[in-house]
């Protein structure tokens, strides 16, 4: 082996120096829940954006928010993420992990992933390049410069690209590719990181129906493994995909429960679909 592939096998990406990583965090998931949101309230210049919220989900579950614009949902998940830090609450990752106390990167590194409404995905790289970037590995310069893929994350990608339909189109621009092409290849992107939840806002966008029933069936199979929490408006898409849904309204959960149970609720239907009672 050479100098320059010793230094490569050195510093490859996906090589962990144990005395620069503290030890792993343990998600206890005992009691079947991995996100306990308590009391939680933010406020932006007097507005209640979340007031005196509650929301537990489970582990492993497809649970979909659903509300009017207001109502809550970013804010609730740049709480879970990091962006925003609320006036008063909880909010812990299973049992122990209290995630008021870690930055975003922390929560990223954890396992709670985010995609946006908005593809992001890097239009002058290939598909394939797209997924590779995404790989929980280092991304610092040395490592990043000198690195090789290794044949177990060259597997992983192609499980990847086969989960979201694209593995014909691995070596496509990303730019390119069709609009639901382009959630697909971002949900791919936030699967190549390792999720352990992933927070999928309003994927269906812009879709052509076509599109539309490949993504149910594409978050539907991700659940199970992982805690899928999606933030959608379209009704008909919530109803193929969700057991549970919980509605919000003003900052607060207004309704919990089957789509069919939300809709026949009599609050949702006079604040959420506009019905007097």
């Amino acid at each position: 082996m050479s100098a320059l592939e010793q230094f490569r096998e050195l510093m490859r990406r996906d090589r962990v120096f144990e005395f620069l990583v503290e030890d792993n965090e343990i998600i206890d998931v005992s009691h079947k829940v991995i996100l306990y949101i308590e009391g939680l309230s933010v406020s932006f210049d007097g507005f209640k954006a979340l007031n005196d919220l509650n929301l537990y989900v489970n582990d492993g579950e497809l649970r979909c928010l659903i509300g009017a614009n207001g109502a809550g949902k970013t804010t609730l998940m740049d709480v879970i993420t990091g962006k925003t830090r609320p006036d008063s609450g909880k909010v812990f990752f299973g049992q122990r992990v209290d995630l008021l106390k870690r930055t975003e990167a922390e929560i990223a590194m954890l396992g709670i992933g985010r995609k946006f409404q908005k593809p992001t995905v890097f239009e002058f790289h290939s598909v394939f390049d797209n997924i590779e970037l995404a790989l929980k590995t280092s991304k610092d310069m040395l490592p990043t410069l000198f690195s090789r893929t290794t044949d177990a994350q060259m597997d992983r990608i192609d499980e990847v690209l086969k989960t979201i339909g694209l593995k014909e189109h691995r070596m496509q621009l990303a730019g390119a590719l069709s609009h639901g092409q382009k959630q697909w290849l971002e949900i791919g992107m936030l699967l190549a990181s390792g999720p352990r939840v992933m927070l999928v806002d309003e994927p269906v966008a812009g879709m052509t129906a076509q599109e539309t029933e490949r993504t149910a069936e594409l978050l539907t199979a991700l659940a199970g493994e992982r805690t899928v929490i999606v933030v959608e408006h379209d009704m008909e898409f919530v109803r193929s995909i969700a057991k549970t849904v919980t509605v919000l309204h003003q900052g607060s959960v207004l309704a919990e429960g089957t789509m069919n149970e939300v809709q026949e609720n009599a609050a949702v239907r006079e604040v959420y679909l506009g019905e007097e009672q």
